[in-house]
Parts: C-alpha cells; sequence; structure tokens
C-alpha cells in the first residue's frame, strides 16, 4: 500500500498553516478534510477559529495527537514542522505542492518520519471517494 493510501485511511489530521482565506489552499485543505468525515484540527498562531473549529497556535497545543500532518507552509517553517512531528511522535506527513522542497523532505527523512510529497491531497480525496 502506498503513504497516500496509508494515509487517505488514517482518520486524525492537523493541517499547519490552515487558515479562514477561503482562497488560499489552507482553507480548502481542511474543509475539504472536515467535508470528507476525517477529525482534522487546524494549527495556524494567526488564527483563532476556521469553520467554527478551534484553530491551534501549534502541534504541540492540540488535545490528541494527530495521525497525518497536512503542511502547507513554506518551506523554511516546514522543516521546524518535521521536528515538531518527531518530538511529537507522530509519524505521517503530507507536503503540499509548495511546501514540499527538498529540504523539507530530507529533514523528514533524516528523522524516519513517512512522507508523502508529490501529491495534492485534495486530487487524492477526489480519486478515492
Amino acid at each position: 500500500m502506498s503513504h497516500v493510501d496509508a494515509m487517505l485511511q488514517m482518520k486524525t489530521w492537523a493541517v499547519v498553516g490552515a487558515t479562514n482565506n477561503k482562497d488560499k489552499f489552507g482553507y480548502k485543505i481542511f474543509k475539504a478534510l472536515k467535508e470528507a468525515g476525517y477529525r482534522v484540527y487546524p494549527v495556524n498562531p494567526g488564527v483563532s477559529e476556521i469553520l467554527g473549529d478551534t484553530c491551534y497556535p501549534a502541534l504541540k497545543d492540540l488535545p490528541v495527537v494527530p495521525e497525518v500532518v497536512n503542511v502547507v507552509v513554506p518551506p523554511k517553517i516546514g522543516e521546524q514542522i518535521m521536528n515538531h512531528c518527531a518530538e511529537l511522535g507522530i509519524k505521517n506527513v503530507w507536503l503540499q505542492p509548495g511546501a514540499n522542497a527538498a529540504s523539507v523532505v530530507t529533514a523528514a527523512a533524516n528523522i524516519g518520519l513517512n512522507v508523502v510529497d508529490q501529491n495534492c491531497v485534495l486530487v487524492e480525496l477526489c480519486n478515492h471517494k
């Protein structure tokens, strides 16, 4: 089973870089996962809530440890997020196009994370219905 298929079967996700700006992927991804029945937590220190859900400042602030972290942030922040995932025992990261710089992929691989870095979760959700 591919990492894509394995991660889509997991039901607890966090979206790092989630936003309440409807034009941005951070909003579209959070909304799509939520509508697809996933338990999904938005993470963004600059936003208090998205679609009525509390938005958390950091992964460590979540009430649960997500099974998958979807990353929609610039690579510089993405590298730090990989370390946060490792510290929290999160094994699965999904790097959206634009967040999937080689430096982030390398950082994730170096700490032993399972990485999806060539697929958009919006496309994959449509393909897996």
